[in-house]
């Protein structure tokens, strides 16, 4: 079954650090002016055509906490263990 893909959205604070990011990359890497609108509609694009790719990223990285940490805890258990006649 696939699942219905969301917009990625930003908060407008969130929007407006971004777009002054992008503005001022274009005028110090490019050496050109880009206009508010511009900006805006460019982090649009990327956020339909790529953002999928860096939220998964971000999924990947969060498994990987946390399968270390329940590797951590699993050890932290085994620790635990009192010794027995029994062997596994």
């Amino acid at each position: 079954m696939k699942r219905k893909t969301e917009t990625i959205t930003f908060a407008k604070q969130e929007k407006e650090v971004i777009v002054k990011r992008i503005r001022q990359y274009f005028a110090e890497e490019l050496q050109q002016e880009i206009g508010q609108f511009d900006a805006e509609f460019l982090l649009q694009f990327f956020a339909d055509e790529f953002g999928a790719y860096f939220y998964n990223r971000g999924l990947l990285d969060a498994m990987a906490i946390l399968a270390k940490k329940t590797d951590d805890i699993t050890d932290a258990i085994h620790e635990l263990e009192k010794p027995t006649d029994f062997r596994r």
